[in-house]
């Protein structure tokens, strides 16, 4: 019998499911994230474990987002060739992108709008996140199945594609092309990886692997019954030996799980995709079958773990007040408390603040002495001064260091998430400056840090605005330090050496 799909009832399920994972981690994903912070050795990578868990259980308890960069939207629409639409005034992928911007444009939960269109020109803001990129199948039966991911540029754009030739070997390509994505993915997430079809057909394969269940626990316990399961295993283990750990610190658990798709290809080839889901995994799954809109059941929240995070022997310092010499005493994997005033500023500040001291053009900002936050926050709502806001990727503002950190703009120092880039180090040392990193996947915990936000300048950048906040004991950790010292090349280097060390028979043991 041929099921009548609402298009409203297919709307309506779009924006309550966008909404939804905004706020509320897949179940799964936190269990295991709470197994890898329970196993944990390392105290940098336990601590941001510990502030990803409770981020993830206030952004449940407070329906806010956990990650202020809520993604650009991911649809792959299974059509049952037996259902039919009430209405057909509107195309799948019309029907979608109204879904997204309902979701986004939610008066009591605005989600930021990070999609631009002419990305070779004026890149300008769509200003309610569409389009989505929608894969539609036409499939056997009368339902409409229906999976939604939201991804934040730091994991989706670290995604890596090659084509072996069939006699190459897999896993080295993925241990080698791992440890250059960095850290800018905020690991542990899962990395999803598509095996086989054509180019672009590998890329679809290793996007869609990454939201499925996460199972690796079972299929340690009950062993591989395929190639597919043997190679889980093997990735598994071995990328979790590099000793990357969570955020790129150094520790025991880099990925939470690897998931595999495969496809017939041809035989003079092995295209191969590598797509990671980072610590703000957002995913869903629903059917549509005539009855109504999806039923979306809230987790419960007994089910995040109980997890400890004290800042207890921290520093603090007062940016105020701060000095070269304060800065100087700082040094790499330390943690710090930040209070004071900072700037912020993304991409498009930096780069017209370049543009602007090329012309020969007074900044609108007096930077000297002050620290810049990398970040671009959700809108606030009721009484929030600002909405979640994370940091973003760090590498990102390489180009721009050195001017920002020399007598012309004179920052002291810079937060952002991820490593930096050799360059960019150099000049940190070069300028006595710190980079300091605050944990991605921790938005919505890091907001209320924020005591007052006001716009300085570039307003029309909106997000990428440069913004005056007044902060309160800000968790940080000191990434490079001002004689150039990296957390980020030191801590996976201590922790791989760790780890090798201390496995018998491939099962980690104890590490005093």
């Amino acid at each position: 019998m041929t099921k009548i799909i609402k298009q409203a009832d297919f709307i309506e399920s779009i924006r309550d499911a966008l909404q939804f994972i905004s706020f509320y981690h897949p179940v799964d994903f936190i269990q295991a994230m709470g197994r890898a912070y329970e196993r944990e050795e390392s105290k940098p990578a336990k601590d941001a474990m510990a502030q990803i868990l409770i981020n993830s259980r206030m952004s449940a308890l407070g329906h806010r987002p956990m990650c202020q960069d809520t993604g650009i939207i991911c649809a792959f629409i299974k059509i049952g060739m037996d259902a039919k639409f009430d209405k057909t005034n509107l195309t799948i992928s019309e029907m979608v992108n109204e879904g997204v911007r309902q979701a986004y444009l939610d008066k009591d939960n605005p989600l930021r709008a990070s999609i631009v269109m002419d990305p070779l020109g004026s890149r300008k803001n769509t200003k309610d996140n569409t389009p989505a990129v929608t894969h539609i199948d036409l499939v056997h039966g009368d339902k409409i199945d229906i999976q939604l991911a939201a991804k934040g540029g730091g994991s989706e754009f670290k995604s890596k594609f090659t084509v072996l030739n069939p006699s190459d070997d897999l896993v080295d390509w993925v241990l080698h092309k791992v440890p250059e994505m960095g850290a800018g993915w905020c690991p542990p997430g899962i990395l999803g990886i598509g095996v086989g079809g054509t180019a672009e057909k590998a890329m679809i394969l290793a996007k869609e692997a990454i939201n499925q269940p996460i199972d690796i626990q079972e299929l340690i316990l009950k062993g591989p019954s395929n190639k597919a399961e043997e190679l889980r295993l093997e990735l598994y283990e071995k990328i979790n030996n590099l000793g990357i750990g969570a955020q790129g610190l150094g520790g025991l658990t880099t990925v939470l799980d690897v998931k595999i798709n495969t496809f017939p290809t041809h035989a003079a080839c092995l295209p191969v995709a590598i797509i990671p889901n980072c610590a703000s995994t957002r995913h869903i799954h629903f059917e549509l079958d005539g009855s109504g809109p999806a039923v979306l059941t809230p987790p419960d929240i007994k089910l995040w773990p109980e997890v400890s995070w004290s800042t207890e022997g921290s520093k603090h310092l007062n940016i105020n007040k701060m000095s070269k010499q304060d800065l100087e005493n700082l040094k790499a994997g330390e943690t710090v408390l930040l209070s004071g005033t900072i700037l912020t500023g993304r991409d498009a500040a930096h780069k017209r603040i370049q543009d602007m001291i090329s012309k020969g053009e007074k900044l609108p900002v007096d930077f000297h002495g002050k620290i810049i936050y990398y970040v671009g926050p959700v809108d606030p709502v009721r009484d929030e001064i600002v909405g979640p806001a994370g940091p973003t990727t760090g590498t990102r503002m390489d180009k721009f260091s050195d001017l920002m950190l020399g007598d012309q703009v004179g920052i002291y120092a810079m937060i952002g998430k991820s490593e930096r880039g050799p360059e960019t180090i150099e000049s940190i040392k070069k300028h006595k400056a710190v980079y300091f990193m605050a944990v991605g996947g921790a938005a919505y915990l890091i907001a209320k840090s924020i005591k007052s936000s006001k716009c300085l300048a570039f307003e029309d950048l909106g997000m990428e605005a440069i913004y005056q906040f007044e902060i309160k004991d800000m968790p940080v950790t000191v990434a490079v330090d001002s004689t150039g010292n990296s957390v980020h090349e030191s801590g996976p280097k201590i922790w791989q050496e760790k780890i090798l060390k201390n496995k018998i028979g491939g099962i980690p043991v104890k590490i005093q």
